[in-house]
């Protein structure tokens, strides 16, 4: 089973979502694993503290022209979709940063010059918290594509019985490479008029990839009722709300888990273990 924690923006509570369900699920069921997918920013450790058993260095592969053999002809430069090759005067010079390794240059190079070179493009952490297992990627410092890492970082899970994945925010790359092939995504949004507006894109994107999916309001105030219309509309379900209490953002500044601290919020995620009970039937 896999349920992935997402956000249209940052600073919605997603991570407090996913850490706290996570170690609730852990004292019920074996083998739970949290996965920390925003490989850019990771923070569930800072709650979780988990004890690293594990660390893999993770590499991409990147072209490396043999400029004794290479004629200069082009085609790996006019195959590549993302600038990653350029020609200038017949001579191929190679961005590393922008490749994706899809492999196409060096399959269409008629003299094979292109050969694969490796870089660094962060590492993958095992640990265990607790009864919970614990996998996070983690970022080279100024890597500018996350997407491979993240796959990394969850292939590493991939054995593991029932996963929580918690996602980067926002709609694009990285967030499409995480919620793939999960079973149900948890989308986590405050009351707000930014909060509506980045629940909304992230909706679309959702709907676009065909997940299920089901709303979680943090921070749940007076103006609840923006989220509440807009998922009335959209015949979205809400699965729970968190309260607006100052003693949750407390725990959050001191790395603290809510459900440890604060025992009566477990009642506020008793509706996710629901959730997770009905996907697993």
């Amino acid at each position: 089973m896999r349920i992935a924690v997402a956000s249209g923006k940052g600073g919605t509570g997603k991570s407090t979502v996913a850490t706290n369900l996570a170690y609730i699920l852990s004292e019920k069921y074996n083998d739970v694993c949290l996965i920390d997918c925003d490989v850019e920013e990771p923070n569930c450790h800072i709650f979780l503290k988990p004890e690293i058993k594990n660390s893999e260095e993770v590499f991409l592969s990147v072209p490396q022209i043999d400029e004794s053999i290479c004629v200069g002809c082009g085609q790996c430069v006019n195959i590549c979709q993302f600038n990653a090759l350029a020609i200038v005067k017949k001579k191929i010079i190679v961005f590393p940063e922008l490749c994706h390794s899809c492999g196409g240059c060096w399959l269409i190079c008629p003299v094979q010059a292109v050969n694969k070179d490796q870089r660094q493009v962060g590492i993958v952490e095992k640990g265990i918290s607790e009864k919970l297992k614990f996998i996070h990627g983690k970022s080279k410092i100024g890597e500018p594509m996350s997407p491979p890492l993240i796959k990394k970082t969850k292939k590493a899970g991939q054995n593991h019985h029932i996963k929580i994945l918690d996602c980067p925010p926002g709609t694009s790359c990285p967030v499409i490479t995480a919620v793939d092939r999960v079973d149900f995504v948890i989308m986590v949004t405050e009351p707000t008029p930014f909060g509506l507006y980045d629940l909304k894109l992230a909706v679309d994107v959702m709907k676009k990839l065909d997940k299920d999916f089901g709303i979680v309001i943090n921070r749940s105030s007076e103006n609840d009722y923006l989220i509440e219309d807009y998922a009335a509309s959209e015949n979205i379900e809400i699965l729970t709300k968190i309260a607006d209490d100052r003693r949750i953002a407390e725990c959050y500044s001191k790395g603290k888990l809510v459900v440890k601290e604060l025992p009566e919020y477990i009642d506020a995620f008793n509706p996710l273990l629901k959730l997770v009970k009905r996907i697993k039937q």
